[in-house]
């Protein structure tokens, strides 16, 4: 071999080794690609992709409806106005009035033509107004009476009896009510009797009074002492 042979083969000997590594580099760049396209069709037809999209535009839009409302912050209210005060208004001054002038009447003189009036009656004297004289005190009413409580002779406890019924008025049909006045003592005995109202019938008058003069009495009381007094106690006889 020539000289110039062997240096045009080293030269080539190296660009033949890597040819084919780009090669098949660019190679499979070319079928990715087409995979690539070709699974995106597939993709397309077989309603994928769609699904995908479908997908992902539910979920931003939920996140839009779930994303909470922002809170609405309201303005401070305005603070009041406040009210300054009026300053006082300056009080007028007094205007000083003029002193009144005195203004010179002239005394008229008399005329001595003109009659001369009579003078005026004195005013009679004004009568002074009696004088009225106080009414006296009125005197004090007088006490109340004391009280006075009668005697009694129906008391339980005296256990006084009924008054017998003559026989004889019994056969004769006698009968009435007879008053006797009794005077009872403090002690509650009949010191005397009389009779005040007759019944029409002696026997029956006389049995009554010897009824009264044995009874027992509650004596009568003045301002709650006992005190001897004066008692009508009436008797009837009825025939049954």
């Amino acid at each position: 071999m020539s000289p110039f042979s062997a240096t045009l083969a080293q030269p080539f000997t190296p660009m033949l080794a890597v040819a084919p590594s780009r090669l098949h580099r660019r190679l499979a760049i070319v079928l990715a690609v087409v995979v690539f396209h070709v699974g995106a069709l597939w993709a397309l037809q077989s309603g994928l992709l769609k699904r995908a999209v479908e997908l992902v535009i539910p979920v931003q839009v939920l996140a839009e409806l779930i994303e909470p409302p922002q809170p609405v912050v309201e303005p401070p209210p305005p603070a009041p106005p406040v009210a300054t005060p009026a300053p006082p208004k300056p009080r007028p001054r007094p205007v000083p009035q003029p002193l009144p002038q005195p203004v010179a009447v002239a005394t008229p003189e008399p005329s001595a033509l003109a009659p001369v009036a009579p003078p005026s009656p004195p005013a009679p004297p004004v009568p002074a107004e009696p004088v009225v004289a106080a009414a006296p005190p009125a005197p004090p009413a007088p006490p109340a009476p004391p009280r006075v409580e009668l005697p009694s002779s129906s008391a339980d406890y005296l256990n006084n009896p009924r008054p017998p019924y003559p026989p004889l008025s019994k056969r004769l049909g006698e009968q009435g009510r007879v008053v006797v006045r009794v005077f009872i003592e403090v002690n509650g005995t009949a010191s005397r009797a009389e009779v005040r109202t007759s019944s029409g019938f002696e026997r029956l008058d006389q049995t009554a009074l010897q009824t009264v003069l044995r009874w027992r009495y509650v004596p009568g009381k003045r301002a709650g002492v006992p005190e001897a007094m004066w008692f009508n106690v009436p008797i009837s006889f009825v025939l049954e």
